[in-house]
């Protein structure tokens, strides 16, 4: 199983960026979806969950302003971020937790950089 990420970049505060996060490989299902980010000596933290549904879960800090959405036929998690801040500077990683001949996992994709510019 392989998460890809993209659509991270360089964006002046109160811009927008859309991450997107696809999933491949050896799936039976795709249980929640979510993405993190790590700032610089700073622990990851959770940014917004989604699970199989849409149930949606977010973090305090930027409720308002991003929204994680899914495509199960794609098997894919975007997070739209608006209204960005030069405190959303971090990696960004997409997770997923996926169903496989393997047994159920959490897979991490490989992280993608957002800056935000005063």
């Amino acid at each position: 199983v392989q998460l890809q990420a993209s659509g991270g970049g360089l964006v002046q505060a109160g811009g927008s960026l859309r991450l997107s996060c696809a999933a491949s490989g050896s799936i039976f299902s795709i249980n929640d979806m979510g993405w993190y980010r790590q700032a610089p000596g700073k622990q990851r933290e959770l940014v917004a969950t989604i699970t199989s549904g849409g149930s949606t879960n977010y973090a305090d800090s930027v409720k308002g302003r991003f929204t994680i959405s899914r495509d199960n036929t794609e098997n894919t998690v975007y997070l739209q971020m608006n209204s960005l801040k030069p405190d959303d500077t971090a990696v960004y990683y997409c997770n997923a937790h996926i169903s496989n001949w393997l047994g159920d996992s959490d897979y991490w994709g490989q992280g993608t950089q957002v800056t935000v510019s005063s």
